[in-house]
This record gives C-alpha cells, sequence and structure tokens, in this order.
C-alpha cells in the first residue's frame, strides 16, 4: 500500500497515547520467558514484539521470526541455553544478509551447540539447546547493543552467571544498561566495572509486575513534527518516565536544537515548540549511543533546511535496510546535498524540496516513519507504508491526529 501525504495545518495541538517500547517489550519477554513468575504491563503491540512472543513458546522445529532482527539475536541466546529444545531460527531474506556471526561465536565460546544451515556466519541457524557451565567471554565493544542484551539476559539461568569482557570502545551504553537495569529490577546481581559486566546467576525471581514505558524512538516522529511545525504548538505523549532507561530518550535534548522543548507531568511528555530555527545552521550530533534517531534526525534538518552532520551510524549498515545508503538516495530524489559514509551523514542545506517524491522504505520502518513528518511541508508519497507495522502499528491514525492527511496512492 502506497500513501500520499499531505497537510495544510502546522499550528499543531494533540495528545497522543503511543505503544510499550519495543525494546524494553521484547527484553521483558525473555525475562518472562526465563522467569514465569514475571507478569508484563504496556507490551509494546509492534509486529517485532508478538513474533518474539510466539517465538519463545516453540519447544522444537522452525522459529520464523520474519523482519524481527531484535528476536534473532534475542531467541539465539535463549535457545542456546535451552536444555532439550532444537530449533532452526529463521527469517526474512533480508534477515537472512544480516550478520549474526560474532553473537554465535560468542555463545559458543560458552559451549553452545549451534550450527549454520546456510551461509557460515548468517541465518538460518540450528541450535541445540544445552546447559552452559562455562562463564567467561570476550566480545568487540563497537557491536551492536542487542549482542551484547542477548547474552546477558540469558545469563542468570547459566549455572555459573556471566563475565563478559567488551574489547575496545563501548557503543549503544544506555541499551546495555536498560538490559541491566531490568535485571537488577527482577532481583538479579550484576556490575558494569570498566570494559567488564558481570551478571549473577539466580534459580528463581519473586512474582512481580514489569511495567514497560511507552516507546521513545516512536516519539521521534513526534519531535520532528513539532520542529516542522509553527512557534505555539503542543504536543503531549503518554505514557513516559523522567528517568527514563531508553537510549533514545536524548532526543530531549537534541530536538532543543530544533526550537523544541521537552516538559513532564507525571507520565506526560509535552513537546512544544518555541521558536525557529535560522536555515543553514549547524546541527553536530554523534547518535553512537542512539543510532535509531538518525533517519528522523537527517529528515528534520533537510526540512528546515540545516546543515546537518552526524557520527556514531556505523550500525545502521546492518539494520532493516543499509540506513545510510537509503537515506542518501531518498534525500537525494527530494533534492537533497547529502553523503555518506560507512559511519556518517553529511547534509548542507537545499533551496528546494521536490513534491509528490514517491520514497521507497525497503522494508524498514524506520524509513516511513521518518520521512511522514516532512508532508507538513510538502505532499510525499510513501511506499509499502504498512511496514510502521514491525514497530509502531498505530502509526498512520496518530498522524492524523496530527493533522497529516494520507490517501491511496
Amino acid at each position: 500500500m502506497n500513501l500520499l501525504l499531505s497537510s495544510n495545518h502546522r499550528n499543531i495541538h494533540q495528545h497522543i497515547q503511543i505503544t510499550g517500547s519495543k525494546s524494553e517489550s521484547n527484553r521483558a519477554l525473555l525475562l518472562q520467558a526465563l522467569f514465569p513468575s514475571l507478569a508484563i504491563e504496556n507490551l509494546s503491540n509492534s509486529d517485532d514484539s508478538q513474533v518474539m512472543k510466539k517465538g519463545l513458546q516453540i519447544h522444537n522445529g522452525e522459529v520464523d521470526i520474519h523482519h524481527a532482527g531484535t528476536a534473532m539475536r534475542f531467541l539465539t541466546a535463549f535457545f542456546a541455553t535451552q536444555n532439550g529444545r532444537e530449533v532452526v531460527l529463521t527469517g526474512s531474506q533480508r534477515m537472512t544478509e544480516r550478520p549474526i556471526k560474532i553473537l554465535v561465536d560468542a555463545l559458543k565460546q560458552l559451549g553452545a551447540d549451534i550450527s549454520y544451515v546456510k551461509n557460515d556466519g548468517y541465518p538460518p541457524l540450528k541450535i541445540v539447546g544445552k546447559s552452559i557451565t562455562q562463564n567467561k567471554v570476550s566480545l568487540a565493544a563497537n557491536v551492536s547493543s542487542q549482542y551484547i542484551s542477548a547474552l546477558l539476559l540469558v545469563a542468570p539461568t547459566l549455572e555459573n552467571g556471566l563475565e563478559l569482557t567488551l574489547e575496545g570502545k563501548i557503543t549503544s551504553v544506555p541499551y546495555i544498561k536498560m538490559t541491566l537495569s531490568l535485571l537488577n529490577e527482577i532481583g538479579v546481581k550484576t556490575a558494569f566495572e570498566g570494559n567488564v559486566i558481570s551478571v549473577k546467576p539466580i534459580e528463581e525471581v519473586a512474582a512481580k509486575t514489569l511495567v514497560v514505558e511507552s516507546d521513545w524512538s516512536s516519539a521521534s516522529y513526534f519531535y520532528s513534527i513539532a520542529a516542522l511545525s509553527e512557534v505555539g504548538s503542543e504536543i503531549s505523549l503518554a505514557s513516559y518516565k523522567s528517568n527514563s532507561l531508553q537510549g533514545d530518550s536524548v532526543l530531549q535534548d537534541i530536538y532543543r536544537q530544533f526550537g523544541v522543548e521537552t516538559a513532564f507531568n507525571k507520565h506526560v511528555v509535552t513537546l512544544k515548540k518555541t521558536k525557529d530555527i535560522p536555515s543553514e545552521t549547524l546541527v553536530k550530533i554523534d547518535l553512537s549511543n542512539a543510532p535509531d534517531i538518525a533517519q528522523t534526525i537527517a529528515v528534520t534538518c533537510f526540512a528546515l533546511r540545516l546543515k546537518c552532520e552526524l557520527s556514531g551510524l556505523h550500525t545502521l549498515k546492518i539494520k532493516e535496510t543499509d540506513r545510510l545508503e537509503a537515506l542518501k538516495k531518498e534525500l537525494g530524489k527530494l533534492g537533497a546535498d547529502i553523503s555518506v559514509t560507512d559511519k556518517e551523514l553529511f547534509l548542507d542545506p537545499s533551496e528546494v524540496i521536490n513534491r509528490n517524491i514517491a520514497i521507497d522504505t525497503y522494508n524498514d520502518h524506520r524509513m516511513a516513519m521518518a520521512f511522514a513528518p516532512l508532508a507538513l511541508h510538502v505532499p510525499i508519497i510513501i511506499n509499502d507504508a504498512e511496514v510502521v507495522s514491525k514497530s509502531y502499528p498505530d502509526f498512520w491514525k496518530d498522524m492524523g491526529a496530527v493533522q497529516i492527511k494520507f490517501q491511496k496512492a
């Protein structure tokens, strides 16, 4: 389904309830599978979390996680440590092109029984679950935090726990801390000192309800809407915490550069456009700890005719698509002067934004959602718009609430 988006309103006042964080939900689901005494509230309604939940319930046979990268990483560690369970873990064509060797090698260091069904280093994986007794493993520190979190989440159930040494400069620290905080919340003892993370084993945990905070990645699109709206516009979002565990909560600081201020009232966060930013202003941001919001920020800068330099984007090459090349191509179609390396993006202000351009989404939910706010400035077409269900099934309904009209293109 392709959608033509447009808007005649840039004076926006609206309240939106956003589904639970996909990142927190998938961690909570894995912990619940390991410790059934746990309950979960405000679980994400995303495709990825539904796939994760279904996958955890399969004991033997094929587990197909489609496009869900988090589920692939987390379930690899989960099934490897489940004695007596044997599965083939697979996914979409793109998933079979996304490397997983680093995680598999780490699990094999611990004694796991994992083999590649087709291509070395890539899914599908044949996993024969077994009891893991070894407890020391090393991993490159600059890899996707999901590899690290996958190991940490299963660590409490390992006979001797886990001592994980990260080699080099650590990236995506907030996601690692989110995992450790959830482990602490259920009573697991952890330590994170220097480049060494340790997790103590635990046999059972007390009954507890984990309340998932709403998704800050999803909030990013409303920050972009606020930045592209008129001064005085306000959008309130629920339910959020001022002391969030999510790395993307850095949006509060980043979007101040675009004239958007953030205020909390209990669990409601309000975004207010307080001023316009002069065109050609330089926006320079290191997104090592929050790479998932890079697409949103790049589109915001393009729409506001700002000069943009984004770094720390090395993990974007192995996402649902190569997000850096995808941004270069799609922003280029709109008239952007843009260049990328393997870990950086450079954008110069463009005088004109081309109208009625069809944006390809590459099976990537964030491509669709990041470009949608641009409709406040020019009509735009989003191809394969239903891809948003991967993380945010209510996205188009909520876009309608902030005055973006859409029809089939």
